[in-house]
């Protein structure tokens, strides 16, 4: 993606063990930069690859825009049977220019930079029907909050108060900084809960937020799985 100058950016699996969160992914997650003049520097990415389109959507921008993921298969030897998945929309998560400037950029240890979505972008594409992406959402905000405890900033302190899954650290946050939780208790009414250290209260309301996230995503995705299903006939 580096040496074609992509605009893409990493997610999903791969992306979660950067930032101390380990899973095991069989696929590579890209978020991508929709437009021509990208997307014609994917393909020679691609192509270098020897990567076929694999299922349905095909690989037109637009379903891209519309928010479908298009999957491929990698034939290189160096990447046999590897899959890329690429998605320019998902439901909740800002278009790519803002998620490009806000990007992370890590070095591997052979030189090459990474880029990936930053993590608060990162846990909002993670917010999804799906049974496996919600454990790994806690982790990756226990990590986070771990790494950062000694150097905390009112930045961090924000983020864990909105996105933290892990009633114990949720209640141990919300003590220590009662006025900011106070303040942004009305964007997430269970931190009312959080500051007097109600946990099974908290742990059912965390349970219950990630319910109506769940029932948002499966709506969000009703007609555009329509559309594939449509698609897949056609084909």
């Amino acid at each position: 993606m580096r040496a074609h100058r992509v605009r893409a950016l990493l997610m999903g699996g791969q992306a979660c063990v950067f930032y101390g969160a380990a899973e095991f992914s069989r696929d590579t997650d890209f978020a991508i930069l929709a437009d021509p003049r990208n997307l014609a520097r994917l393909r020679e990415a691609l192509d270098e690859l020897r990567a076929e389109t694999i299922a349905a959507p095909p690989f037109e921008v637009r379903f891209l825009r519309r928010g479908h993921a298009v999957h491929f298969r990698c034939q290189h030897p160096e990447a046999l049977r590897m899959r890329v998945d690429v998605m320019s929309r998902m439901r909740g998560v800002d278009p790519f220019p803002r998620l490009w400037a806000r990007r992370t950029t890590i070095r591997l240890p052979d030189g090459t930079d990474c880029d990936l979505l930053s993590l608060p972008d990162l846990v909002q594409a993670k917010k999804t029907q799906r049974d496996k992406d919600w454990p790994m959402l806690r982790r990756l905000l226990e990590a986070h909050c771990f790494q950062n405890r000694r150097h905390t900033t009112p930045q961090h302190v924000r983020f864990w108060l909105r996105e933290l899954r892990t009633p114990e650290l949720l209640i141990e946050v919300a003590g220590a900084y009662p006025r900011l939780c106070r303040q942004l208790a009305d964007t997430r009414p269970l931190l009312r809960l959080a500051a007097p250290g109600q946990e099974t209260a908290v742990a059912k309301a965390i349970n219950d937020e990630e319910d109506r996230e769940r029932e948002r995503d499966r709506r969000y995705w009703l007609p555009l799985k329509a559309e594939l299903e449509r698609l897949r006939h056609g084909k």
